[in-house]
């Protein structure tokens, strides 16, 4: 890793701010005016960590340019994509302020919310979420499967998770380091946020369209991004996968009573072709599916024996230049 400038403020911020970027040019003046506006009116110092995780634009010259104008800007460019979780850790690893605050790039968490946030902190909650009272700009379709999705999750999972809460929430110093004696390299952070606990507050607000760009979430990533949850904070599928297989073998038992009460009182007459195939098209999805949830498993269990980093920075601004 290159430091740019190795000389960091003596005194640390009471605010951090983390934003991960991926492709976020259209968005960062903007993000930068409001949050300065913002946070200028808390009488708090405060500094916005921003994590470049591999944007192809022009969003890492413009983060060093923001830095270059405002040293409380500090900026770490990640070695490729690694994905939002992970650019999200990077961030809060390098966060060095009391009060931590998530917050994506693209303006649809706003940063007027911050002040509500700050004024529970300071009532002496330690972890105070931002819960969506509404989703603009988003379709039926995102709205029903994110409503269906935490239904679903808090169902299967022993650690309930708010619905409609996202990453943009604030973290007391104390639940940050709660948060970092978490190892795991596969990171479901809505959930880990949650257990750890402490004392917690809720704001609502409303969730505004984003400012400008395209989102890198399509269906697909958010249909892995939900097995990921899943995999992370319940082994409710693998006993799912055991009472299919434990309810197939007992159907598979009636059905061979059934065939030998037929025969025993009527004679032995032969099955037709279509019912044998049912039965083993039915039977080999049954096992390819179990297979596929312990293979979900397993992987995990894969990428955590190899101990990799979370991430790699490429190379950072900090401090004062």
């Amino acid at each position: 890793m290159t430091n740019r400038t190795s000389a960091r403020d003596d005194v640390e911020p009471t605010l951090s701010i983390i934003v991960p970027c991926h492709n976020e040019e259209a968005n960062l003046a903007m993000l930068y005016e409001r949050l300065c506006a913002v946070l200028d009116g808390t009488s708090l110092s405060w500094e916005i960590v921003c994590v470049n995780d591999g944007s192809r634009d022009r969003t890492l010259a413009l983060l060093v340019a923001l830095h270059q104008r405002d040293p409380r800007v500090q900026v770490f460019d990640l070695s490729r994509n690694f994905g939002k979780e992970a650019a999200l850790t990077a961030g809060l690893d390098r966060a060095r302020g009391q009060a931590i605050i998530p917050i994506d790039a693209d303006l649809q968490d706003p940063p007027e919310v911050i002040p509500d946030l700050i004024a529970k902190w300071r009532e002496g909650f330690e972890v105070v979420n931002a819960a969506r009272a509404a989703r603009e700009g988003e379709g039926w379709i995102k709205r029903s499967t994110a409503h269906f999705f935490y239904r679903i999750m808090n169902r299967l999972s022993d650690i309930p998770i708010p619905p409609d809460i996202g990453d943009f929430r604030l973290l007391s110093r104390p639940a940050l380091d709660a948060l970092q004696r978490m190892p795991e390299r596969r990171r479901f952070m809505k959930g880990m946020f949650v257990w750890i606990g402490f004392r917690t507050a809720t704001v609502t607000y409303r969730r505004a369209r984003r400012h400008a760009g395209q989102t890198s979430w399509n269906y697909w990533r958010l249909w892995n991004f939900a097995i990921e949850g899943i995999t992370s904070f319940s082994q409710v599928p693998l006993r799912l996968a055991s009472y299919v297989g434990l309810l197939t073998a007992c159907l598979s038992l009636l059905y061979g009573m059934f065939l030998m009460l037929r025969t025993l009182l009527f004679g032995n007459s032969v099955s037709g072709y279509p019912s044998i195939m049912v039965a083993i098209l039915f039977l080999g999805g049954v096992q390819l599916i179990a297979l596929g949830v312990i293979g979900e498993y397993l992987g995990r269990i894969y990428e955590e024996t190899k101990s990799r980093p979370v991430y790699l920075i490429r190379e950072s601004w900090a401090g004062e230049n």
